[in-house]
C-alpha cells in the first residue's frame, strides 16, 4: 500500500497513507455515509489489507466534509427486501452479521484505529465510533442510538455502546433515542477528546503520529491483551496479562526499547 491518496475502485471509500497513518474516509455524503453493503465491504477489505501492510502503523476512520459522520444502516437498502418471500429475514440476517463482523474486525485489528468524528454518528454509526480504540470529535459532533424511535431497538450498537459507557448511560441513549452532544459523549466515555472543527485533522494526526512512533509489535500485543482481559475476572485477567508481559519482555523490541531507555537514546524498532 503506497503513500498515496486513492478512491478504492467501485467503492464509496477513500484511502490515503502518509507517514504510517492510513486514513479511510467514508465518502458517500449523499447517502449520509450509511453502512450499506458496499460501505461495509469497502471498510472490511481496506482494514484487511491494512492489517497485513507493515507500512500502516495507525488507521484513522473519518468522513467526507458534511453534517453526517455515519448514519448507520442504509434503511432504504434494508426496506427494499421487505418484498422478499421471507419478508427479508435472510437478507437482514446477512447484513446484521456483516456489520457485527466488521465491528469485531476493528476491535481485533492488529493496528490502533482512531475515529475522527466531525458530524452526526447515529445508530450503527455510533457503534462504529464506539468500536474504535480512540475517538476524537469536534464540538459540533452528536451521537445517538435512535432505533427505538422507529420501532427498531439498537441492539447491535448496544454491544459496543455498553462497553464504553456505563450501563445507565448506555440505557439512557438506547431507551430515549435522543442525541447527546460531544461534551456528554465525552462524559459517557464514548469519545476521548473534543476539539474545534478547524483543528480536528491536526489533533487526530498528532495523536496518530505519536502512536505510530511506537513499536508495532508492542501495540499489537497491547491492543489484543486490552480487549481480552476486559472480559475476564480480576484473577484471570492478572494471570493472563502476567503471561503477556513475560512474552512481551522476550520480544526483540522490548529488549531494544529498554536498552535504549537505559542508554538514553532513541529506540530502533524491528517489529519483532
Amino acid at each position: 500500500m503506497a503513500d498515496a491518496a486513492t478512491t478504492l475502485p467501485g467503492t464509496p471509500l477513500k484511502s490515503a497513507l502518509e507517514d504510517g497513518i492510513l486514513r479511510l474516509t467514508l465518502n458517500m455524503p449523499e447517502r449520509m455515509n450509511a453502512l450499506s453493503e458496499a460501505m461495509m465491504a469497502s471498510l472490511s477489505s481496506a482494514l484487511s489489507r491494512a492489517g497485513e501492510d507493515d507500512a500502516v502503523r495507525v488507521v484513522v476512520i473519518d468522513a467526507a466534509p458534511g453534517k453526517v459522520f455515519c448514519a448507520g444502516h442504509d434503511l432504504k437498502e434494508l426496506t427494499a427486501h421487505r418484498s422478499d418471500a421471507d419478508r427479508g429475514r435472510a437478507y437482514f440476517t446477512d447484513i446484521m452479521g456483516r456489520c457485527s463482523a466488521l465491528m469485531q474486525q476493528i476491535v481485533s485489528h492488529p493496528k490502533p484505529i482512531i475515529a475522527a468524528v466531525a458530524g452526526v454518528a447515529t445508530a450503527a454509526g455510533c457503534q462504529l465510533v464506539a468500536s474504535c480504540d480512540l475517538a476524537i470529535a469536534t464540538d459540533r459532533a452528536t451521537f445517538c442510538t435512535p432505533g427505538v424511535n422507529i420501532g427498531l431497538f439498537c441492539s447491535t450498537p448496544m454491544v459496543a455502546l455498553s462497553r464504553n459507557a456505563s450501563r445507565k448511560q448506555a440505557m439512557e441513549m438506547l431507551l430515549t433515542g435522543e442525541s447527546i452532544d460531544a461534551s456528554t459523549a465525552k462524559d459517557f466515555g464514548l469519545i476521548n477528546r473534543i476539539v474545534p472543527s478547524e483543528y480536528l485533522d491536526t489533533v487526530v494526526t498528532k495523536y496518530a503520529a505519536v502512536i505510530a512512533s511506537k513499536s508495532p509489535l508492542t501495540l499489537k500485543i497491547g491492543k489484543e491483551a486490552f480487549y481480552a482481559q476486559a472480559e475476564m475476572s480480576l484473577e484471570d485477567a492478572y494471570n493472563y496479562c502476567a503471561n503477556v508481559m513475560v512474552e512481551n519482555m522476550l520480544a526483540r523490541d522490548a529488549e531494544e526499547g529498554i536498552g535504549a531507555f537505559l542508554e538514553k537514546r532513541a529506540p530502533e524498532w524491528e517489529g519483532r
